[in-house]
């Protein structure tokens, strides 16, 4: 976890498919969420969150395995990719 949180609350998961070439995929936020935890199955994935969509090229790589840890505020921007067909996101939501 990021050093000095406590998670008051489990608010949830999620597994989604990651989105394809033709558009990016946002995860459904709970209310009140302020981590989410989120590791990537089969395919690897990039990610960005300043408002723009990722491309199979542009944005940040997640690789199969990798656990994001994501907690800034911007988490409505929040956008994955995947590089290559068959990506699956998992998340977890705390408040």
């Amino acid at each position: 976890m990021v050093p000095g949180f406590v998670a008051e609350k489990a608010l949830g998961y999620q597994q989604i498919a990651a989105g394809g070439l033709a558009g990016s995929t946002a995860l459904i936020i709970p209310a009140g969420t302020q981590l989410i935890k989120i590791t990537v199955e089969a395919q690897a994935v990039r990610w960005r969150d300043d408002g723009t969509a990722p491309t199979a090229a542009v944005g940040y790589p997640l690789p199969v395995g990798q656990e994001l840890i994501y907690t800034a505020a911007a988490m409505p921007q929040l956008r994955f990719i995947q590089q290559t067909a068959g990506a699956v996101l998992n998340a977890v939501y705390y408040g």
